[in-house]
């Protein structure tokens, strides 16, 4: 149980109270914000889980190791894939269960269990965001056949906007229809779970098949019947405009706070900037997302940047320099690194690590952290991925500030005391907490000891010294610390 101490108990406890100088607290020596982000990719059972034949309790361990891996490298955040393919990594009441999940679509873990609600508890407990990331068009990965897809599928809802292409399913963009079953998707998961963010990553058109055209003229031709006047390039890429502006508008309508996050190709055209070659994301899937950046319709962008540094053809340093230049509604970027080609294509994992410090050295221009392909690679540690991240991460760290999202401003702490080993504090009633951020002052820097949950109101085996703590709101905003001397059977409190 939990013990409020209140000022009138002090004496109780034999503490004195006095004021803190705030000198103490100034900004320039709290730890530097960064986004430690990595993916989670359920689709063919990639990263989690390693096979659809687990039992329950083989898929939670499985789940547990990665949220402890990912604690103890000081990642602060997890982008689970929850939609692969028109499926569900949690009870949803439109998407039928995932084949990844129990190895026949449609049919409920046994015993029940819903993986994003216990990974989003397990991430939350240690003070890690769990971003839940989507494709939104794919049907079917690996085959173009609905043979076997659940009667919900929205394959079989709207078989009439699905086309085999290439060896995959997939879903018309250009349908109204299926765009706002989508929508309607997202809304379900923000709205029955407690996510920090929605995700959605590079698959809008699919990637172009030689030889094959994606068979959505039937579509096009109504929009120019019923008085449309775009070219069919234009029309396409104006779909997926009208999709990324509407989960924008409408999840921060449902949830304020809800950080909107994609992951596009990491070219947007060849020749931009000069000398980059490659496919390009505008033209092949008809993707503009320098024009969401431009326009704010997402909270961050994590372009895959999936190349070396040293190649001029896809240079990663030139390409997270355009992309940073483009933001001009100071939105805040993730760059996306593939640790995977440290096995497929016998990178160094030097070579991640120096790329995680180019972009921390652009954090003028709002690179703020980065994301990982992805979490297998931190499990085996494969040639050393892992320690190479334990040199770089080397302390916790809260994830950036949105100051843009609508969001109450946090409070400080009240009534905070101590006794020999613990800190102590009463339960926020502003409604305003995400976190309680608790930090060690360690020199003359303040490191970040632990995160909370809002409704935690203490903090045990704390050693003798400074601390501070901090309310930290859903856009990580944080409030006037409180700080506290701890030593021996006796605390300070200002």
């Amino acid at each position: 149980m939990i013990r409020i101490i209140r000022p009138s108990n002090l004496s109780v406890l034999a503490l004195v109270a006095m004021v803190i100088p705030i000198a103490e607290c100034e900004d320039s020596l709290w730890p530097v914000r960064e986004f430690r982000g990595v993916w989670v990719a359920t689709v063919a059972n990639i990263d989690w889980p390693s096979s659809r034949h687990l039992t329950t309790s083989q898929q939670k361990h499985e789940l547990d190791l990665i949220v402890q891996t990912v604690h103890k490298l000081n990642f602060n955040a997890i982008v689970f894939q929850v939609r692969t393919a028109g499926d569900a990594m949690y009870n949803s009441s439109l998407d039928p269960w995932s084949y990844y999940l129990t190895g026949t679509q449609g049919k409920s873990p046994s015993p029940y269990w819903d993986p994003l609600a216990y990974l989003i508890e397990k991430s939350h407990n240690l003070g890690m965001e769990v971003h839940a990331w989507f494709n939104p068009y794919r049907a079917r990965a690996g085959s173009s056949s609905r043979s076997g897809l659940a009667s919900t599928h929205m394959a079989n809802r709207f078989p009439q906007y699905t086309y085999g292409y290439g060896h995959n399913l997939w879903m018309d963009p250009g349908a109204k229809v299926v765009q706002d079953y989508i929508i309607s998707v997202f809304s379900d998961v923000v709205k029955n779970y407690d996510v920090d963010g929605i995700h959605i990553d590079d698959y809008f058109y699919p990637y172009p098949v030689q030889g094959q055209d994606f068979p959505d003229s039937h579509t096009y031709n109504s929009y120019k019947s019923n008085g449309g006047t775009l070219s069919y390039s234009n029309w396409r890429r104006n779909n997926i405009n009208d999709l990324v502006q509407r989960i924008n508008n409408e999840l921060h309508a449902m949830k304020p706070f809800i950080k909107f996050g994609v992951s596009p190709f990491g070219i947007w055209k060849p020749g931009h900037p000069s000398g980059i070659h490659g496919l390009s994301s505008y033209d092949a899937i008809y993707a503009d997302a320098r024009k969401w950046l431009v326009e704010g319709w997402l909270d961050y962008l994590t372009p895959q940047l999936y190349w070396k540094i040293d190649p001029p053809a896809q240079s990663y340093p030139a390409l997270l320099d355009w992309w940073l230049q483009q933001n001009s509604k100071n939105r805040h970027v993730y760059a996306g690194n593939d640790v995977a080609k440290i096995v497929s294509h016998g990178w160094s994992a030097q070579e991640i690590s120096n790329q995680v410090k180019i972009s921390r050295d652009h954090r003028s221009l709002l690179s703020l952290g980065n994301i990982q392909f992805s979490m297998k690679y931190f499990i085996s540690n494969s040639h050393g991925i892992a320690n190479a991240f334990s040199a770089l991460y080397t302390n916790k760290t809260l994830a950036p500030v949105m100051s843009w999202l609508n969001v109450s401003r946090p409070v400080s702490p009240s009534n905070v005391a101590t006794d020999s080993s613990s800190i102590l504090w009463s339960r926020d009633t502003s409604g305003a907490i995400y976190y309680w951020a608790i930090y060690q002052q360690f020199a003359d820097a303040w490191n970040l000891h632990t995160v909370v949950r809002a409704e935690v109101t203490s903090v045990s085996n704390i050693t003798k010294g400074f601390y501070a703590i901090k309310g930290v709101n859903r856009a990580g905003v944080e409030s006037s610390p409180i700080v506290v001397q701890v030593h021996g059977s006796t605390a300070i409190v200002g």
